[in-house]
């Protein structure tokens, strides 16, 4: 699943069955440009890129680097980034040959490997779902007593998946359902007062007639602060939590649903490499948009944002659906970056269920025999992931060992207190290396706009940008000497930041949260690039 900017979480009343819209953390209202400016003299905890820029580097020479993004596709015609889409010089446009013989015809941009001449895939389902569906078919009638060894051992997994799945089938239909209560209550609260788009003023004149009523005020109240208007509240919370729910029914959660005819290949096949198509785009570009513009919008043009890297070209590798990401297909996209030339991929993605980590493990070995470096988000379940699996993951599933050059990336606020721990992102003092920005990031969006995103998913962009900007000032060194460059120049916490356990606040030392105990830094990672 694309590591998304969090959902405000809806949870239940007691005795109602109404939502209480409850943030998953408060958006602050930040600088522009907060991921890029510097503690001391911005009073926002930036990673200090201007700050490395005016003071650093000036008139030094550079190189353009190649960077993957592994995500559900990428605006290549956005304003702020056309500029920085990479062109694949050894191909030729829309022939339908390939030119380069590197087996994907008219790739210019990149790749789609969640497509075909039918069309693209917009939803898939849950890996969980996907495995239960599998094993429905396995276990439909067998007799555990007459089960041994991993048989078993299967059986009793197959058993503890398919309660999970009908635990969130049950969530996603109650929550769906109480949203849509609301909407109506809504509904008629708004058509009392005779404006579909009341102002706070206007909320609060309003006189309830039942306890309905008095809830819709009381949410409104609570809402518009942080909204631009009713209409906007409803657009993103309503209509955006149906839509979200009615996602997960339909096709995430929904045995019934197989998209993988649309792409046609051979899915049990994990040696197959050549399906898709070009498109890297897609129906839904939004969050690679999002992505790309973090690690490299153009900086100099009086548009937009300002991406950390100056100097980078964005390949896009549409892999992850609205739904889970296939294993299949993210070995396929790692192996296509890495021979084609990336020197680092990002990859915002990730899920709790693996069908072939061994496939997107080789992969990951071989992208390392290229010297490129991987960058991965953490996830936003606010979960310990030494703990809880988050894949893929740098740890080999044959326990032959741990990919050296793969950074492993948390979310961070912009405040230096308590709070600066994303409240959803996930942690572990050992399998999650680095922090770094991750609320309120403004950055690119398709048909050229720009908006605010809350993730993970924000966060490895920026450590992406920033490996990207060292590989380009200092070309020489290599994918793991850059991690080390990154990992060593944190800017250490030496305060307790808050976490949430279960319905328990408690604070813990940053330390306990990554291996480094601090947030990246591109003016102290450049200054020690620099000893090389």
């Amino acid at each position: 699943m694309i590591n998304n900017f969090p959902l405000k979480k809806l949870v239940l009343v007691a005795g109602l069955c109404l939502p209480v819209f409850a943030y998953a953390q408060e958006a602050p209202k930040t600088k522009p440009n907060w991921q890029n400016l510097d503690l001391k003299t911005d009073s926002v905890f930036g990673i200090s890129t201007e700050k490395a820029y005016n003071e650093l580097l000036k008139d030094k020479k550079h190189v353009t680097v190649l960077v993957a993004v592994i995500d559900g596709g990428v605006d290549v015609d956005h304003e702020d980034l056309k500029k920085v889409i990479w062109n694949n010089s050894k191909e030729i446009a829309r022939n339908k040959k390939d030119d380069d013989k590197n087996g994907y015809a008219d790739d210019i941009h990149g790749w789609n490997f969640i497509g075909s001449a039918k069309g693209d895939v917009h939803y898939d389902n849950l890996e969980l779902t996907r495995l239960v569906r599998i094993d429905n078919a396995r276990f439909a009638n067998a007799d555990s007593t007459k089960l041994s060894g991993k048989d078993l051992a299967d059986f009793k997994a197959y058993g503890a998946m398919k309660a999970d799945m009908d635990k969130q089938v049950n969530k996603a239909q109650k929550t769906y359902d109480i949203i849509n209560k609301f909407n109506t209550l809504l509904d008629g609260v708004l058509a009392k007062l005779g404006n579909q788009n009341p102002s706070l003023d206007d909320i609060k004149k309003f006189e309830p007639k039942d306890n309905g009523e008095a809830y819709v005020k009381r949410v409104l109240e609570s809402a518009l602060p942080d909204f631009k208007d009713v209409a906007d509240f409803r657009k993103k919370e309503v209509n955006g939590g149906l839509t979200h729910y009615k996602e997960q029914l339909d096709y995430h959660l929904n045995l019934n649903f197989n998209s993988r005819d649309t792409v046609g290949d051979n899915y049990n096949n994990a040696n197959e490499h050549f399906y898709g198509n070009n498109d890297v785009t897609g129906p839904d570009a939004d969050h690679g948009t999002h992505v790309a513009g973090i690690i490299g919008a153009v900086r100099d043009n009086n548009l937009g944002i300002m991406g950390v890297a100056n100097d980078v070209a964005i390949m896009s590798v549409r892999t992850v659906p609205t739904g889970d990401e296939r294993d299949k297909d993210v070995a396929n996209a790692i192996r296509y970056a890495a021979a084609n030339g990336a020197r680092v991929i990002n990859m915002s993605f990730g899920k709790s269920y693996s069908y072939n980590k061994k496939a997107v493990d080789e992969a990951v070995k071989f992208a390392l025999s290229k010297d490129v470096l991987l960058v991965h988000a953490a996830g936003n379940d606010n979960n310990n992931t030494e703990v809880e699996l988050n894949v893929p993951n740098r740890t080999y599933e044959d326990k032959s060992g741990v990919a050296g050059a793969w950074i492993e990336v948390g979310a961070s606020g912009p405040k230096d207190d308590e709070t600066l721990k994303a409240s959803f992102s996930n942690y572990g003092k050992t399998s999650v290396d680095v922090f770094a920005p991750g609320v309120a990031i403004n950055s690119t969006t398709p048909k050229s706009t720009y908006a605010e995103h809350d993730g993970t998913s924000m966060a490895a962009p920026v450590v992406t940008g920033l490996a990207a900007l060292i590989r380009s000032y200092y070309p020489k060194l290599t994918a793991t000497q850059v991690k080390e460059i990154i990992m060593k120049s944190v800017v250490k916490i030496s305060h307790n930041v808050e976490i949430k356990d279960g319905e328990t606040k408690k604070e813990v030392p940053f330390s306990d949260l990554c291996v480094t105990g601090g947030v990246v830094n591109t003016y102290n990672a450049l200054q020690l690039a620099a000893t090389y």
